[in-house]
C-alpha cells in the first residue's frame, strides 16, 4: 500500500513584496526546504510531520502552507528541486547539427551538474532511494515525465549515430549503460568520498568526471558499431584432405 501524494496548489502571497522581502522569503523557503529534505530522507514522508519540520527549521508551521501549499507540496519540492533543471534531452536530440561528443557532453554534463551541491544532493539521492522503498507515487511520475523521455532521446541519437531505423534491445542496453556512467556517481558518492574525496570535492572535480565519462561513452558506441559490422567471409584456400 502506498501513500499517494495529491497535487498541491501553492498558497498565494498576501500582497505586494519589496525586493528585500522577496530575498528574505527565498532564503526562508530554501531553509525550510533543506530542513525538510534532511528529515524526509531520514524518516520518509509518512513518519515526518509538518510540526517536526517547522520546529527543526525554527519556522512557523504556517510557512509550509505559504511556500509549498501543504506537506505533499513540500515533499515534492524536496524530491525534485535539489536535482535542478537538467537539459531537455528531447531538445538536444532535435539539434541534429551536434556531433556525438557534443551531445554526450551536454547530456552527461547536465546529469552530473547537481553533484556540485555536495551533501545536499546526496540527501536528495537518499530520499529517492527511500521513495523506491516507501513509494508515494513521485518516483513513478519521475519515470514518466523525465526518465522515459530522456532515455528515448538518447536511444534516438544513438540510432542516428549507428544508422539504425529501428531501436533493438542491444541499442537500449547501450543507452542504459551510458546513463549508468553518471548515475553510478550519485549511488556511490559516499564510497568515493571515503576512498578518494578529491574526486568529489571541490565542485570543479565533477567536470573531470564529465570529460572522462564522455570518452568512455564514445568508446562504448564505437564498440557497438564494430559489433554490428557484418562478419567478413573467410579468406584463403582450405586444404583438401588427401585421398
Amino acid at each position: 500500500m502506498t501513500d499517494s501524494l495529491p497535487a498541491a496548489p501553492l498558497a498565494e502571497p498576501p500582497g505586494p513584496e519589496t525586493r528585500g522581502q522577496r530575498t528574505d522569503g527565498a532564503r526562508a523557503r530554501q531553509h525550510l526546504l533543506h530542513t525538510a529534505l534532511k528529515l524526509f530522507a531520514e524518516k520518509g514522508f509518512t513518519k515526518t510531520s509538518t510540526r517536526e519540520i517547522a520546529l527543526a527549521a525554527n519556522a512557523n508551521i504556517a510557512s509550509i502552507s505559504y511556500y509549498f501549499g501543504d506537506k505533499a507540496g513540500l515533499y515534492r519540492a524536496a524530491f525534485t528541486e535539489p536535482m535542478g533543471c537538467t537539459s531537455n534531452a528531447q531538445a538536444l536530440h532535435e539539434q541534429t547539427e551536434l556531433s556525438l561528443r557534443q551531445w554526450l557532453q551536454a547530456f552527461i554534463g547536465s546529469f552530473l551538474e547537481p553533484m556540485k551541491q555536495g551533501e545536499l544532493v546526496q540527501q536528495c539521492t537518499r530520499l529517492h532511494f527511500r521513495e523506491m522503498l516507501e513509494p508515494t507515487g513521485l518516483f513513478a511520475d519521475e519515470i514518466e515525465s523525465r526518465i522515459k523521455p530522456a532515455h528515448a532521446a538518447l536511444v534516438a541519437v544513438l540510432a542516428r549515430q549507428l544508422g539504425l531505423s529501428v531501436a533493438d534491445d542491444a541499442l537500449h542496453r547501450l543507452a542504459f549503460s551510458i546513463t549508468g556512467l553518471p548515475l553510478q556517481l550519485f549511488i556511490a558518492r559516499d564510497c568515493v568520498q571515503a576512498i578518494r574525496p578529491g574526486l568529489i570535492d571541490p565542485p570543479e572535480a565533477i567536470d573531470a568526471w564529465v570529460g572522462q565519462m564522455v570518452r568512455y561513452a564514445e568508446a562504448m558506441v564505437a564498440i557497438e558499431a564494430a559489433q554490428r559490422q557484418p562478419t567478413p567471409p573467410p579468406t584463403g584456400r582450405t586444404k583438401s584432405k588427401a585421398p
